[in-house]
């Protein structure tokens, strides 16, 4: 008697479950390749947040740009064009909500200053912005408008110069040379203080060489006590000076 073909048992067909499998391999395949591209965004928004970058000025700190910083960055890129909109900068950089008490917009406008220089662009402030008369020590309301410099170049890798310069007044000049760079070195602390890297700086002091203005009138020697911050975005030949 023929025995019985023995019924296989019921599932699913062989070729589903190996269709099945390959789909399960594809989704894989996507989904790592999903979270390699999330990774790949990520790590390069850390290296790089802004992937920008213009001669010396870069966008160079963490995390986002304040906009009125973003707005200085981009204008200070180019010297004669942040000359041209130096009161936009001098707005942007100091607003009134972040001025000191004892400093209102007209002090600071009598007392600031935007040049535009050979090598880049300069922030001026005046002694009377910064110092007591005599004294190389930065007041409380100095360091809160340097507060607001130091945003600004934590979003810069241009190479900055700090100078020193005073008036020609007194019975020794000679003593005006250690006491304007002892007010730059006195800013520089003061940014080292706050992080920012010391190889972008240096350090200068000129004494009563420089004069911005006469020294025959009070206004003028009053223009001519300063300290320059002179953030250095021109390129010559490869090179920046």
């Amino acid at each position: 008697m023929a025995r019985k073909k023995k019924e296989e048992p019921k599932g699913n067909p062989s070729w589903l479950v190996t269709f099945s499998d390959l789909v399960t391999l594809l989704l894989t395949f996507f989904v790592l390749l999903l979270s390699m591209s999330s990774m790949d965004r990520t790590l390069l928004t850390k290296i790089n947040p802004f992937d920008r970058g213009f001669g010396a000025i870069k966008y160079h700190g963490s995390g986002r740009v304040p906009q009125r910083i973003k707005l200085i960055v981009d204008l200070v890129k180019d010297p004669k064009t942040a000359f041209e909109q130096r009161d936009r900068i001098k707005d942007l950089l100091f607003p009134e909500d972040v001025l000191p008490p004892d400093i209102d917009m007209s002090t600071l406008d009598r007392n600031l200053r935007i040049l535009q220089k050979p090598e880049g662009l300069a922030i001026v402030l005046t002694n009377n912005l910064v110092f007591k008369p005599g004294s190389y020590t930065l007041t409380s309301s100095a360091e809160q408008l340097l507060s607001q410099i130091v945003l600004m170049l934590q979003y810069t890798s241009a190479d900055v110069n700090i100078s020193g310069h005073a008036d020609n007044t007194g019975g020794n000049t000679a003593a005006n040379y250690p006491l304007s760079g002892k007010r730059a070195m006195s800013v520089l602390e003061y940014f080292l203080d706050q992080g920012l890297k010391p190889s972008r700086f240096s350090v200068s002091g000129y004494g009563a060489d420089k004069p911005v203005e006469s020294n025959a009138t009070e206004y003028g020697r009053a223009q001519n006590r300063r300290v320059e911050i002179l953030i250095k975005t021109t390129q010559r030949l490869g090179r920046y000076v």
